[in-house]
Formats: C-alpha cells, structure tokens, sequence
C-alpha cells in the first residue's frame, strides 16, 4: 500500500513539473530570451524602414538563416546574420557603392543586414511585392523562382508555398512566414 502512495505522489510531482516547464517555455518572457531573440533591433528597423519592409520579417529571416549568430557560416559558404554568399555581398557592394569591400565584412552586423535587408528589397521590388516569391528566391535563387514561374504559370499573385518544387525552400518560406508571426506577437504590441 505505501508503494502505491509514493508512486501516485511522484506522479502528481512529475505532472506539475511538467505543466510548470511547459508555462515558463511558452511565456513571453522566456520565448523573448530564448526562442525568438530580437537583437540589432535598431539596425533592423533603420534599415528595414529605409527600404520599406517589415522588421518583423526580417527577424524571421534572421532567426531563420543564423538564430541571431553573426559570425554564422553555412557549408556553402554564405556568411552572417543574414547568410550572405561572398559573391552576393560584393555584388551588393558595387550596387550600393560600398567601397573597398571585403567578405570578412559579412560577418559585421550592421553592414550583413544593410546588405541583406537591400537584397531582400531588391527580390520585393523585382517580385511585385509577393512575399512568398521573394522568399523563396531569397533562398532558392532568383532565377530558379523564375524558372517556376514560367514553368507551372504562377503570377505576381502566387501564394501556394505548397507549390515550390525544391523541399528546402518550401519549409524556409514557411518557417520564415512562421518567425515573422511570432515576432509580431512577441515585439509588435
């Protein structure tokens, strides 16, 4: 009989243990420091505004390519907050008159997301605004999502993110749209 007492009482200790974890991970509090961080918020917003997107998107994408990490490096080679590729932040460079620029720079904050944010306007503009378009290219490459559009007739209005053919870019676009939502929640109010 007392075997079964200890038993229902560990029970009980395991069971509001686990509904007190559970409270403190899903609390704002905790979601803010530890899941959805919102670091270099100033130059997120300086830049984001200067170029007319949404700093909430772009923490999604943030969050999504490094989790905030500046010094992040993909087994590509792409570099940063935003993961920028060498050849990408030198083409930027020469598109915004940067001068003298070196790939180290990527991993400087300000200047991976001045340069991702302008890059990221620059696929808005060229995708008449479609976030899941200039996502996707974000991710896939610019040409590729060309390519799609042509080859399934998907317009300016595409929205199907069920639809894009490469797995990998599919699931970016859905978690960057998922980051953008919580960062909203989180930071919007």
């Amino acid at each position: 009989m007392r075997i079964w007492t200890w038993l229902k009482v560990l029970i009980i200790g395991l069971l509001l243990s686990a509904a007190g974890i559970y409270t403190v991970f899903n609390s704002d509090w905790f979601q803010k420091k530890y899941v959805y961080p919102f670091l270099y918020q100033e130059a997120i917003y300086t830049y984001a505004l200067e170029r007319d997107l949404d700093p909430f998107l772009v923490a999604g994408v943030i969050r999504a390519e490094s989790k905030f990490i500046n010094e992040a490096r993909s087994p590509k080679g792409a570099m940063g907050l935003m993961q920028i590729m060498p050849e990408t932040g030198r083409w930027i460079a020469d598109q915004t008159n940067h001068k003298e620029f070196s790939t180290a720079e990527l991993t400087d904050p300000d200047i991976n997301i001045r340069f991702g944010i302008w890059y990221l306007a620059s696929l808005k503009k060229e995708f008449a605004g479609n976030e899941v378009l200039y996502l996707a290219a974000y991710n896939g490459g610019r040409g590729n999502v060309k390519q799609w559009m042509q080859r399934f007739g998907w317009s300016k209005d595409f929205k199907d993110i069920e639809q894009i053919p490469f797995n990998e870019t599919k699931e970016y676009v859905e978690k960057v749209l998922h980051n953008k939502k919580r960062y909203q929640e989180l930071y919007g109010r």
